[in-house]
């Protein structure tokens, strides 16, 4: 029954993207071209009954493509549920960008979703951030080095750190159980020591961090679960307010739009106490 509301969604007339902004008019810092691989996009998504919140929603694709399953799909769900969500298309090792190129496209993104705010008729105190696989990777280097991604110079007289986060079957580290790919595109072959720390998540956790919901399924075999294990500790230890939520069954990609899976109504509960939902 799910499958066929959501299908219903997606083909309903209200519910569809307006036209992607292009995250830097003038050209990405560091740009090495000027194809659509060198020019990041945010597209909004509006919903009919907007709650007031929003969601930057980052996609994976093991930073060497952008999967677009976790994109438009997510976003009309997420707009069911009254959120205005804005999904990043960023720039991609497999285009030769290395770190922090994906972050600074992040925080580009919430200095502008937040930055246009009344815009978009969104409470500025109410932005989210969400992220699958190395898009949750991604979304956990944007709470945690923020300062990572901004441009020297620049006034970022705006906050740029989400007021939650959301990681699913979440890349983190680059030490622990690596994902291969994800790594080699984010810091290359032969990344320094101090790299490959600033750039695993679970070693830059600090008191502080907004709130996160973590799910992970114990079966991933592409991502290991640890990852998201070593996060939540992390979270843990700070005192960051978090969910761990490990589920037995399911490969990594669970719970996409179109399948049954608890992380959703999970998801919408966390939401709600956090008032992003009514």
């Amino acid at each position: 029954m799910r499958h066929l509301l959501l299908l219903l969604l997606c083909l309903h007339p209200l519910l569809a993207a307006e036209k992607p902004i292009t995250l830097w008019p003038d050209g990405a810092p560091g740009a090495l071209g000027k194809s659509p691989k060198d020019i990041p996009t945010l597209t909004p998504y509006v919903p009919a009954k907007p709650s007031g919140a929003a969601m930057l929603l980052i996609p994976g694709g093991s930073y060497s493509g952008i999967y677009e399953g976790q994109a438009e799909p997510f976003a009309l769900w997420l707009n069911e549920h009254g959120l205005t969500v804005f999904v990043l298309r960023y720039r991609l090792g497999s285009a030769g960008y290395r770190y922090p190129a994906q972050l600074q496209d992040a925080v580009e993104a919430m200095f502008q979703i937040r930055g246009n705010a009344e815009k978009w008729k969104i409470d500025p105190k109410r932005i989210g951030a969400m992220g699958f696989s190395a898009g949750g990777h991604l979304v956990s280097t944007l709470i945690n080095r923020p300062e990572d991604g901004m441009l020297e110079g620049r006034d970022y007289n705006i906050s740029s750190r989400p007021d939650l986060a959301i990681l699913c079957y979440p890349v983190i580290s680059m030490i622990t159980k690596t994902h291969a790919t994800s790594r080699k595109m984010l810091i290359g072959d032969s990344p320094t020591e101090k790299l490959v720390r600033q750039t695993s998540s679970e070693l830059q956790v600090k008191p502080g961090l907004p709130p996160v919901f973590l799910w992970h399924t114990l079966e991933d075999k592409m991502v290991p679960v640890e990852h998201a294990q070593l996060y939540a500790a992390a979270l843990h230890a700070n005192g960051v307010p978090h969910e761990l939520h490990l589920y037995q069954h399911g490969d990594h990609g669970t719970g996409l739009i179109g399948t049954e899976h608890p992380w959703f109504a999970d998801l919408v509960f966390w939401l709600k106490a956090h008032q992003f939902v009514r």
